[in-house]
C-alpha cells in the first residue's frame, strides 16, 4: 500500500522531532481495539497497572504482546506503518523494537512524566519513531505534548516510570528539566486527534501527557516503536532497561538481528504475505 506523506511532513519531522499524520490508520481502528481488549485480559507479567492517590481511573501500561496478539501482529506486518516510518526516517529498511498499549481510563488523575523514551531503550542510533496511534477521540486538552527540537539537544535525560520514580537510583544521567512548570520556555507541541490519526516522534524528543480527567471518555493508544538503518543494540551495564529484553543475546554494538526485531520493510524488496 502506498503512503500518502508529504515532503513538509517529513521536514516537519526531521526538524521538530515530531509530526501529526491524519486518518492514514483509520482501517485498523477496530482491529487494535480489539487487540487492546485482549491485552488488558490478558497482561503481561511486566503490564503496570497505576492509581493515583485519590483512587481515581486506571492507568494501564503493556509491551511487548505482538507474538501473542493476532491483532497486534497483523497491523505490524500488514498496514502501511512501516512503509511511513521508511519515509519519515529516510530510511532504507525498518525493523520492529516493540509494540506499547497505554490506557488512560476515565477519572484517571495519573500523568505521564515528561520523558524521552531513548534512555530506556536497549538501542542506540539516528533513525527512530515511534508512531501513537489513539483508538478513542483525544481533545488537545488531553492530547500528548512535545517539546519540539529536543531530539537535537543531545541530551540524555534520567529515565523515570510513569509514576515518577527513577527507572535506575544510580544512573548518572541528567535529570529532566521542569518543563510543566516553565511551559512558555519550550516550545510545546501538541494535537487534537481523531481515531486512526498517528504522532510519529523520534525516540529522542521530550513528550509527556495530561491525566485524564474526563468522566466517561478513555484514552487507549497503540504505539509503534520502529527502527531504521544503522540502529545498533546497546548494552546497558547495571542499568535496568525497559522493555528489558532479558533474553537478548546481542553484545553492545552488535546490529539488531534477533527474532523479536523483525524486518518490516526494506527498499526495492517485494514481501511475501
Amino acid at each position: 500500500m502506498q503512503t500518502e506523506i508529504d515532503q513538509q511532513t517529513v521536514e516537519q519531522f526531521q526538524t521538530d522531532g515530531v509530526t501529526v499524520l491524519r486518518g492514514l490508520f483509520s482501517d485498523w481502528v477496530e482491529v487494535l481495539r480489539e487487540g487492546v481488549a485482549t491485552n488488558m485480559a490478558e497482561p503481561n507479567p511486566n503490564a503496570r497497572f497505576y492509581k493515583d492517590e485519590d483512587g481515581g481511573g486506571l492507568f494501564f501500561a503493556d509491551y511487548c504482546s505482538w507474538q501473542r496478539i493476532p491483532q497486534y501482529r497483523d497491523f505490524i506486518f500488514k498496514s502501511s506503518a512501516s512503509e511511513i516510518a521508511a519515509k519519515l526516517m529516510n530510511s532504507d529498511k525498518v525493523q520492529l523494537f516493540h509494540e506499547h498499549i497505554l490506557v488512560k481510563e476515565p477519572k484517571t488523575g495519573v500523568a505521564t512524566p515528561w520523558h524521552h523514551d531513548m534512555p530506556y531503550y536497549c538501542v542506540d542510533g539516528p533513525k527512530t519513531v515511534s508512531l501513537w496511534i489513539p483508538l478513542d477521540e483525544i481533545p488537545r486538552e488531553r492530547s500528548l505534548e512535545f517539546v519540539a527540537g529536543s531530539h537535537l539537544w543531545g541530551k540524555s535525560f534520567r529515565p523515570q516510570r510513569f509514576n515518577g520514580q527513577p527507572l535506575n537510583e544510580a544512573d548518572d544521567l541528567e535529570d529532566i528539566p521542569n518543563i510543566e512548570d516553565n511551559r512558555d520556555d519550550y516550545n510545546i507541541v501538541g494535537w487534537e486527534l481523531t481515531p486512526g490519526d498517528a504522532v510519529a516522534f523520534d525516540y529522542r524528543t521530550l513528550h509527556g501527557a495530561p491525566p485524564n480527567n474526563s468522566t466517561n471518555a478513555q484514552r487507549r493508544a497503540f504505539s509503534l516503536r520502529l527502527v531504521g538503518d544503522d540502529i545498533r543494540f546497546a548494552r546497558r551495564e547495571n542499568i535496568v532497561t525497559s522493555p528489558p529484553f532479558e533474553n537478548i543475546q546481542l553484545q553492545h554494538g552488535d546490529p539488531l538481528e534477533a527474532d523479536e526485531f523483525p524486518l518490516l520493510y526494506q527498499r526495492n524488496y517485494v514481501f511475501n504475505e
